[in-house]
């Protein structure tokens, strides 16, 4: 390794010493800028500031000013009032100056994200901003998650949304089809979801914010600046200004809907690996490696982040507390979370709750490959005991009920398996410890994981994979559509009425479909867009849905808190049949319903089912629900009919 003789050096990069501050990056006045920048093994640094916001690369700097060096933090503080220029920074390592980069801390940033922008934050507060407050919520097992595109919610030309794909999409009230049915905002918040969890919405690499530019469509998997939102999101893009603020506006309309924001984060990887500003500023520091030294790939996309490491630990710690103070955000999907290392997810879920114990933290535990990182140290699924306030996906339920996501033909409960009635059961109790359930019958989990309700998200389909509706295509193309649409009403039936925190993903209460595609993450708006006029064709099952949700919310039995009290008060009966599963909640804590019966019959025909002893009346019956009843009030056996879910009180 080359190095200065008046530089430290380093045999790892465990010698590298650790910044406590909290002010990396810039800190404006209008008297002073002050830059920082953390790299112990640089041998020189410097910013260049810029007039141009990034459009043109080729223009020459303004300034460029030498940092001084004290304990691995480079420093420059530049008089004036430098407010809306742009700058880089730029590092000396084995002799040669590296690729100028984004200041790693940027809070703005100009177009493509090229050059970070210095402004004053408090210029960019929408009015009102002061008195913007989260939904409350007593236990994350009150939450009701609708994952959302930004772009899919508002470009479709049935949406009649005057932002289509933008920020300001999602802030917009009255928006309707031509047939006077609400969309976007108005549709959310009438299906009584309680919070937006949001694909991508910062900075990621992948599509041309140029004013010019072809329109692109990516999911946003691809991180460039982890703490500035997307620009293509954006009205303007060449200002930082006009994305946070845009960003803070979705934000505080949500807010007044009383509908909580999900930031969906990707800190397991980034876009680009060799040339990210992570490996041009600090190189090697920010990844892990093979023994070889080429970097390790458990995300599949070239790299993986090294969470265990203090100074990557302290990034993703101040990254996430900023979006919750700065943008009022109200929880956060860790994507490939298993890369990430238990101790870090622990203490991010802890900066979190001293912010505002409300805000709730999930992710999927598992990876895309492996990783040199133990796996008794990372946050996978089977790790969950060892996670405190963090939930993680039940793929053990996805599966269960329509068959893997990877052998697309493959069916589960909902379509006609055996075999699948345990890790459906499973997901009833949240993947919890249940004296019922016969753990080596479930599907992917021979224990339980989740100690708690609230540490398990159950769901049936999300923006990966196939839609639910086209999914049921591909595995029962045979079936009619009347008893396909069966099928995805009682999956969603099953994710509401089951304990734990459901997850909706967006447009499956319409029977959402992407017409076979599997991966959706760069196909156009054709394939992508929520097509609103599927609101009337599909009615039916939109109101089922809605007034699911609304029967979730108004009884705790579906929703208790912890797993003492699902295994106190909740109890399957046996069926003897594989493609029925049968349950009752007796004295739900706070219900006023002191007994509930729950059925799923996954046959395609009616069954007949014994009660236990005493009256019932039914509330939710084959495409109807009805809290204060449906039909005669009922004894003895019941008919539950074909591929639905009956609920009785």
């Amino acid at each position: 390794m080359y190095c200065s003789p008046e530089l430290p050096s380093y045999d790892s990069f465990d010698e590298y010493p650790v910044y406590e501050g909290d002010d990396l990056g810039i800190t404006y006045s209008p008297e002073a800028t002050t830059f920082k920048l953390w790299s112990p093994a640089a041998e020189q640094a410097r910013v260049l500031i810029y007039d141009d916001d990034g459009k043109d690369l080729e223009a020459e700097p303004l300034q460029t000013l030498d940092m001084t060096r004290e304990d691995g933090v480079w420093s420059y503080r530049l008089a004036g009032d430098q407010l809306g220029k742009y700058y880089v920074y730029q590092i000396m390592q084995g002799g040669r100056w590296l690729a100028e980069a984004p200041d790693l801390y940027a809070r703005a940033v100009g177009t493509n994200g090229k050059r970070a922008q210095i402004i004053d934050l408090s210029d960019t507060d929408p009015a009102g901003w002061e008195n913007d407050r989260r939904p409350s919520a007593k236990s994350p097992t009150d939450i009701v998650i609708y994952e959302l595109h930004l772009r899919d919610v508002s470009v479709h030309e049935s949406s009649g949304n005057p932002y289509p794909g933008k920020f300001l999409g999602l802030t917009q009230v009255g928006t309707t089809t031509e047939n006077g049915l609400s969309t976007g905002l108005d549709h959310i918040k009438e299906l009584g979801v309680t919070h937006v969890h949001l694909l991508p919405a910062f900075d990621f690499a992948s599509l041309d914010e140029s004013p010019h530019a072809p329109l692109g469509f990516n999911w946003g998997y691809d991180p460039l600046n982890y703490n500035v939102p997307e620009g293509s999101y954006a009205t303007d893009a060449s200002d930082g200004r006009v994305r946070i603020r845009e960003f803070k506006q979705m934000v505080q309309a949500l807010h007044n809907a009383g509908i909580g924001v999900i930031m969906d984060v990707v800190y397991n990887h980034t876009g680009p690996t060799e040339d990210s500003p992570f490996n041009l500023l600090v190189p090697g520091y920010y990844y892990r490696q093979n023994p070889d030294g080429t970097f390790s790939d458990a995300s599949a996309c070239g790299n993986e982040t090294a969470s265990e490491r203090p100074m990557v630990r302290s990034f993703i710690r101040e990254s996430v507390k900023y979006w919750a103070k700065e943008y009022h955000v109200d929880g956060f999907r860790f994507d490939l979370m298993g890369i990430h290392d238990t101790e870090t997810m622990n203490a991010v879920a802890a900066d979190l709750k001293a912010i505002d114990p409300s805000i709730f933290v999930y992710g999927e535990g598992w990876t895309a490959s492996g990783s040199p990182l133990p796996d008794s140290l990372r946050a996978l699924k089977a790790n969950v005991p060892d996670l405190i306030d963090v939930a993680a996906f039940s793929d053990d339920l996805r599966d269960g009920l329509k068959g893997s996501v990877f052998e697309h033909k493959e069916q589960g409960f909902v379509s006609g398996a055996m075999g699948r009635a345990e890790s459906v059961k499973f997901g009833v109790v949240a993947a919890g410890q249940h004296p019922q359930i016969d753990y080596p019958a479930v599907n992917y989990s021979n224990a339980p994981w989740a100690p708690e309700p609230i540490q398990c998200i159950n769901y049936v389909s999300c923006h990966d994979n196939h839609t639910l509706w086209d999914r049921l295509e591909i595995s029962n193309g045979g079936d009619s559509e009347a008893d396909r649409e069966r099928m995805h009403r009682l999956s969603l039936a099953v994710v509401l009425t089951s304990q734990g925190v459901p997850f909706l993903h967006a447009g499956s209460e319409l029977l959402r479909t992407k017409y076979g595609e599997e991966n959706s993450y760069k196909s156009p708006d054709s394939i992508n867009a929520i097509d609103w006029t599927r609101k009337e064709t599909y009615s039916t099952t939109l109101k089922y849905v809605q007034d699911l949700i609304k029967l979730r919310k108004a009884h705790p039995a579906f929703r208790m808190p912890t797993n003492a009290a699902v295994q106190a008060n909740l109890s399957f009966m046996d069926t003897q049949d594989e493609q029925l599963i049968a349950y009752r909640i007796q004295d739900g804590p706070g219900d006023e319903w002191s007994d509930i019966v729950v059925v799923y019959n996954a046959h395609r025909k009616p069954i007949s089912f014994d009660l236990p002893d005493g009256n019932y009346q039914a509330v939710v019956y084959d495409d109807r629900v009805d809290q204060e009843g449906i039909g005669p009030v009922l004894a003895g056996s019941v008919r539950v009919p074909a591929l639905s879910c009956m609920v009785l009180k």
